[in-house]
């Protein structure tokens, strides 16, 4: 029970993401390591979600479409922590830290949204489910 009960309250500790993505809006915000972390990585994840729709409306293609979104998305997060929070990396990791917080799930989440899209607008969707 005292495990159970401690596991709850470190549960209930932790900050959600929608608390996170709050703060990571605010300019002023005091930040925790793990949570400047977490603020990075879900902002990767919209980042995937926003870019995968898009490059699958888009219909981009290939390497060219991977390079891109690794690029943008390695830019945007630079810019975020460089310029709009002005936060010092060496606090949380440096650079190498802070460029691969959540940079692979996100890449994944970027591939099934850009898939599907571009699937859906490829072909009419009688077609797929018609076979």
């Amino acid at each position: 029970y005292n495990e159970y009960k401690s596991y709850l309250s470190f549960i209930m500790a932790e900050t959600s993401p929608v608390q996170i993505l709050k703060m990571a809006i605010d300019k002023k915000t005091s930040w925790e390591k793990d949570e400047f972390l977490d603020s990075i990585y879900w902002i990767r994840q919209i980042l995937a979600i926003v870019f995968g729709v898009l490059w699958g409306v888009v219909k981009f293609k290939g390497f060219i479409g991977i390079l891109m979104y690794i690029v943008l998305n390695l830019l945007i997060i630079f810019l975020y922590y460089t310029s709009y929070q002005s936060v010092d990396e060496e606090d949380y990791g440096g650079h190498v830290e802070l460029a691969k917080e959540g940079l692979l799930t996100s890449f994944a989440l970027f591939l099934v949204f850009w898939i599907i899209l571009y699937t859906l607008y490829l072909q009419p969707l009688e077609q797929l489910v018609t076979g």
